[in-house]
């Protein structure tokens, strides 16, 4: 029997890091999202977008045709390139992306491959990391557009990685816990984090929007001067990787916020009984609020020009990390008062 309840135990904890919410649900949301992406910039700027695939459903699979071609297409390693880390750094760089989702639940019942109380730690953490890996990538191109690209992405990950970590420890001043489930019961009974702490939720999109590349802070990859910056000489596969990474990113991100402001799987209550509203429901409403999240901030792509590197380190550093001691000093005023 122990053996049994063991084997359903690993079972229930893969189905939870590769089905719902990990690999498979990321990456259908992400083709999902490239393509929404792709169609509301056009709308915006009055074009068509993607309607060469699939005519008749509006392009609708053109995502899916450009993840068969990355998939099909022939690798080129470079001849100056470090072939080890040219090669290594793409798929770290995707593994750390998604090693967030192990320590992000998606409902009060969910279990985690590894069991603890600083769930909230450990995913930033993780998410941290993964600029590192980009940074190898363009410095083991051997490609000065790639080197350049690597070069603001240290600068940016330095100015904003700071601002981050300050809104997420607003937020555990709040709710007095480390962990994502008595966080959310928190909002529960009391508000949402939004309404709590609204200037540690603008800090931590802001952030969002830098860690992820999305307009305006598109600058490692600036097609204007830098022709694909980090992911200059890569091909095939390993270019789709890299460019997945940062919606799989996002898609962490995402669910951060929805966890931390935005009252996790509310209005289902932590106490819910019964097998769809406590299992299913709860997912279901974290990734919608998630998906939700992660629309507002590629729709930036059709209304915002990109920021010089100079601009957005300035705004690190001047504005942004002021805005996350204010929302520090707002939680620990709330402490005190409430």
């Amino acid at each position: 029997m122990g053996i049994l309840l063991l084997i359903i135990w690993l079972i229930q904890d893969l189905l939870y890091l590769i089905v719902f919410p990990g690999l498979v649900v990321a990456m259908v949301l992400v083709i999902l999202l490239i393509y929404l992406e792709r169609k509301i910039a056009a709308k915006v700027q009055m074009r068509y977008g993607p309607l060469y695939v699939s005519r008749k459903v509006g392009g609708a699979l053109q995502s899916v045709s450009d993840l068969l071609r990355f998939s099909f297409q022939e690798f080129i390693l470079p001849i100056g390139s470090d072939s080890i880390a040219f090669l290594m750094a793409p798929g770290f760089m995707f593994a750390f992306a998604m090693m967030p989702l192990i320590f992000i639940p998606v409902g009060p019942y969910y279990s985690y491959l590894f069991p603890s109380t600083l769930t909230i730690l450990f995913s930033v953490a993780l998410i941290t990391i993964t600029p590192i890996y980009a940074i190898i990538v363009g410095w083991a191109s051997d490609n000065k557009f790639s080197f350049i690209g690597s070069l603001r992405e240290a600068f940016l990950v330095i100015s904003y990685e700071i601002p981050l970590l300050l809104s997420v420890i607003a937020m555990v001043i709040v709710y007095r816990t480390l962990n994502y489930i008595p966080a959310v019961a928190f909002q529960e009974t009391h508000l949402p984090g939004i309404i709590l702490n609204p200037i540690a939720a603008l800090v931590f999109i802001i952030v969002a929007i830098r860690s992820t590349g999305r307009f305006p802070f598109d600058i490692t990859e600036a097609d204007s001067e830098l022709i694909m910056g980090l992911y200059t000489e890569y091909s095939a596969l390993f270019f789709g990787i890299g460019m997945a990474t940062p919606y799989i990113e996002l898609y962490a991100l995402s669910l951060i916020f929805s966890l931390l402001f935005l009252g996790g799987w509310w209005p289902v209550s932590i106490h819910a009984t019964g097998l769809l509203a406590g299992l299913f429901l709860p997912g279901i409403i974290v990734i919608i609020k998630a998906f939700i999240v992660m629309m507002v901030l590629v729709f930036l792509r059709a209304v915002y020009p990109r920021y010089r590197v100079d601009q957005a380190v300035r705004s690190g550093w001047e504005r942004i990390i002021y805005l996350g001691i204010i929302a520090v000093i707002i939680s620990i005023l709330e402490v005190i008062i409430i």
